[in-house]
């Protein structure tokens, strides 16, 4: 084991034998700075420094700031005043400021300013300045001292640069976004009849919710006249958002329409649409739908609805006395998915007091506290506890409920109505 002694190096112990070969104390080329002049500490100081008098006039100043400004010591001291190596913009705070800062407290700190050089550049400056006072309080005159911020001033012009590229990317972006929302707003009101036809003895409300304002829905809905006594009606939701759903729902709606008139039975008007959706989609993008859709033949005291369903959700129907039930139509089958789908129709005799809604999935699979979806069975639940109504009362509950979810509401929206007044004319 190494005793204290043998760890010790040579030359001694105690406080000088603390010391290490490149220690400054043992340094005599380090003391010797330590020994400089307080002038030439002034005169080459890293930072600018400038006396005046009261009004003033330059009457000191170091070699630092002379070379920073390009003048000669004698064109400036009792020649210049301040004021005047100041730019107009700096004249003026400093009459406005600096000048009553420095009356009133005695000192000034942190200011930005510039100064002009004798090749008439600017030097961009923190200037810092303090009153001196003789024994009797007596103000003598300024001391200043400036510091060179061209670096900052480059950094802030350049973070000035970047903040206004941002704003200007921001403002561009926004401006896209409203030509965006434009355009999809367009394109959807293209999807939707602007209004619906008044049927005789019936009436018929709708609703559309967009789930977003920046993209176009696959929801779709119409009501249009097939003979003088009957009319057709469909409501659904295209696979997917955006044009290519615009596309398949610009082509699904004509061809309902145009089948409707070449065979209305609903079954063979679906049949038709899947064999045009196949044909067109099967090598692209695929391009289906669920779809209800159905011929209203209005009656002396109701209504008459025969309807088939393509993988839809069930309509729901409030009958005059408040009770509520599902259309079910089990096994219908996506349109525009297979070749040989299996579609399920259903007759449904609307008596007055009566009411039937058509509704897409937007409604019935919005969330619940989270993470639960809405189900169709709770909506005909909810709609239940409302009693009978009418078509515009049944869209206005089902538009609360949509607004009562809130964010839950992921997906668009389409709600189609239809009810017979109930009898004697009673209001509900």
């Amino acid at each position: 084991m190494m005793t204290r002694t043998e760890d010790a190096p040579d030359g001694g112990s105690g406080e000088d034998g603390d010391r290490q070969p490149g220690d400054p104390g043992t340094n005599p080329s380090f003391s010797a700075l330590l020994e400089d002049s307080v002038e030439d500490l002034y005169e080459n100081a890293p930072c600018g420094y400038l006396s005046t008098l009261m009004d003033g006039t330059i009457a000191k100043i170091n070699t630092t700031l002379l070379g920073w400004l390009g003048y000669r010591r004698e064109e400036l001291v009792g020649q210049r005043y301040f004021f005047d190596l100041l730019t107009v913009g700096g004249r003026m705070y400093y009459e406005t400021h600096l000048a009553p800062m420095l009356s009133m407290h005695g000192q000034a700190g942190g200011l930005a300013l510039e100064l002009l050089r004798a090749d008439g550049t600017r030097l961009p400056i923190l200037v810092t300045s303090v009153v001196k006072t003789g024994p009797d309080g007596t103000a003598q005159l300024i001391r200043t001292t400036i510091f060179d911020a061209t670096d900052r001033r480059a950094y802030e012009q350049e973070l000035q640069r970047a903040r206004a590229a941002a704003d200007q990317a921001r403002e561009a972006a926004e401006r896209e976004r409203e030509r965006v929302q434009k355009l999809a707003t367009t394109l959807q009101r293209t999807l939707l009849p602007p209004t619906l036809p008044q049927l005789p003895g019936m009436e018929i409300a709708a609703y559309y919710h967009p789930a977003s304002t920046d993209n176009v829905g696959g929801d779709f809905y119409d009501l249009f006249p097939l003979t003088d006594a009957t009319w057709g009606f469909f409501l659904g939701d295209v696979s997917g958002k955006g044009p290519t759903a615009a596309a398949v729902t610009s082509l699904t709606r004509y061809t309902l329409r145009a089948a409707a008139v070449y065979d209305p039975d609903p079954k063979a008007v679906l049949d038709n649409l899947n064999t045009v959706l196949l044909h067109k989609y099967r090598h692209d993008e695929p391009g289906f739908c669920t779809v209800v859709y159905g011929s209203l033949r209005p009656e002396a005291a109701g209504a008459t609805l025969t309807l088939a369903s393509g993988g839809h959700t069930p309509a729901l129907l409030v009958r005059a006395d408040g009770t509520t039930s599902l259309v079910e139509t089990p096994g219908g089958m996506l349109v525009g998915a297979i070749p040989d789908p299996t579609f399920v129709s259903a007759e449904v005799h609307l008596q007055p007091g009566d009411t039937v809604l058509f509704y897409t999935d937007g409604l019935t699979e919005a969330r619940t506290r989270g993470r639960e979806r809405f189900s169709e069975e709770q909506l005909r639940d909810y709609i239940a506890t409302h009693g009978p109504t009418t078509a515009s009362g049944l869209i206005g509950t089902a538009t609360d409920l949509l607004t009562g979810f809130g964010d839950g509401v992921e997906d668009d929206t389409a709600l189609l109505a239809m009810s017979i007044p109930p009898a004697g004319g009673r209001s509900l």
